[in-house]
């Protein structure tokens, strides 16, 4: 397809709270168009196919030709423009629901990195065209559409995990030093975010490298590092309980009862029994 058009859709409801497809289409853009800035309420990812443009995050510019895409996040601001020699030519999909944000952690997309250069270029343009074909008001066309896009999908979060397997050495390290922060702060109020920002990653790329080596989150790492942490003062302690879940990071003592019965099946409160009169059995 040669010279300028635009082809897309647009869907005005559905039905899909999983995974839904807002709009999709392919645009061979004039010298210097410009979107933005401005925000979207939705992913959107694009794929340029040919020419030259620039992706404007924030203070963060990106210089973009063929093969690479660039992802947009919701509520972020953003701008994009086409080369004024050599405007780009590029296919996109914009999508939400409960399940996108757990894909596009799994992606290549970083924070820090929002643009990711295609090992298969031509598979993720024939998905991404698929999408468009397929479009229209029906059920099965709908059911097309979000299929595709898993397929599209999948073949980026593939990309991700090559990409770790090739830095497992860095992604350990990552993964060692974000386990040590823990150590040394899991009895304060800390974040993912700041967990990550000591370590000098992403958030999404914190995830990725907790789940490709340790086989849980990071948030779940650190609820299971404080609960048996909790789990050892009570058994040793004179604390009470409100007590040892300051201790442990929970400022909320409700809370803590709460991920405590479901970590251990018990509360807190017989946990702690279980250990003050370990004789009793014996009388």
């Amino acid at each position: 397809m040669s010279g300028v058009y635009k082809q897309s859709f647009k869907q005005n409801y559905t039905d899909n709270v999983e995974l839904s497809i807002f709009n999709c289409g392919l645009e061979s853009c004039t010298p210097g168009y410009t979107w933005g800035p401005g925000i979207r309420d939705h992913y959107l990812i694009h794929l340029v196919v040919s020419g030259k443009g620039t992706y404007r995050v924030g203070q963060q510019a990106y210089p973009l030709e063929a093969g690479q895409l660039f992802l947009i996040k919701p509520n972020q601001l953003i701008s994009y423009t086409a080369d004024l020699q050599d405007p780009w030519e590029y296919y996109w999909v914009g999508f939400n629901g409960a399940f996108a944000s757990k894909f596009v952690q799994q992606t290549p997309f970083t924070d820090a990195r929002p643009v990711h250069r295609c090992k298969d270029t031509e598979t993720l343009k024939e998905l991404l065209h698929c999408i468009y074909l397929h479009r229209g008001p029906e059920p099965q066309n709908e059911a097309m559409m979000v299929g595709y896009l898993y397929l599209f999908m999948a073949n980026l979060i593939k990309e991700a995990q090559e990409m770790e397997s090739r830095t497992g050495n860095s992604s350990s390290q990552y993964v060692l030093n974000a386990i040590k922060y823990i150590q040394f702060n899991y009895s304060q109020d800390i974040s993912i975010d700041d967990i990550a920002k000591a370590v000098g990653v992403s958030r999404s790329h914190l995830y990725r490298v907790f789940m490709s080596n340790v086989g849980q989150s990071p948030i779940d790492y650190l609820t299971s590092y404080r609960i048996n942490e909790a789990c050892a003062l009570l058994r040793t302690s004179q604390l009470s309980i409100a007590e040892i879940a300051v201790s442990v990071g929970f400022f909320d003592q409700f809370y803590f009862s709460r991920v405590f019965k479901k970590a251990k099946g018990v509360p807190p409160s017989k946990y702690m029994a279980s250990f003050e009169h370990p004789s009793t059995s014996e009388k």
